[in-house]
């Protein structure tokens, strides 16, 4: 799979963002049967810029921590299997994953890891719309995250 990461701000580039981002991608390339020629993009940024996203995309006036636009999206069936090479965006605040980091008290990495992997999700097709497929989506979260030793503090491996 290949990862490109792009910075709004280039003060942002940290090579421990870049880690956890392609640790997590790679493994749901894994997990997922995600071919070689698949590819993300991943744009890391201010709260502003994803304010203007969030605005303009989804018509709410606030800030959001993570935004996925499907290359497939509207297409009945999602992920178009493992020839597809472009597979979309994922847009995330990264004020939004420090902020985040200390309400849910654990570190940047595991929340930037959890935003990336709830982007990938949405990449492939799942969403959060009704109770049982958040239920579906959280589990698959949990389950790389798990994989990757990403876990909340007092969790066990």
């Amino acid at each position: 799979m290949k990862i490109n990461i792009n910075y709004e701000d280039e003060a942002f580039r940290k090579d421990g963002y870049e880690q956890v981002i392609e640790r997590v991608c790679d493994e749901a390339a894994l997990v997922y049967g995600l071919g070689p020629n698949a590819e993300i993009s991943i744009l890391l940024c201010h709260n502003e810029y994803i304010h203007q996203l969030n605005k303009q995309y989804r018509n709410i006036d606030r800030p959001t921590d993570v935004l996925s636009f499907a290359l497939n999206e509207g297409e009945a069936d999602g992920y178009d299997g493992p020839d597809t090479a472009l597979l979309g965006d994922i847009v995330i605040s990264l004020e939004k994953v420090q902020e985040q980091a200390e309400e849910y008290g654990h570190s940047f990495e595991r929340e930037l890891a959890y935003l990336t992997i709830h982007g990938m999700l949405h990449i492939l097709g799942y969403d959060h719309m009704e109770p049982d497929d958040k239920a579906e989506m959280r589990k698959e979260e949990e389950f790389i995250l798990q994989r990757l030793g990403y876990v909340r503090e007092g969790e066990e491996l």
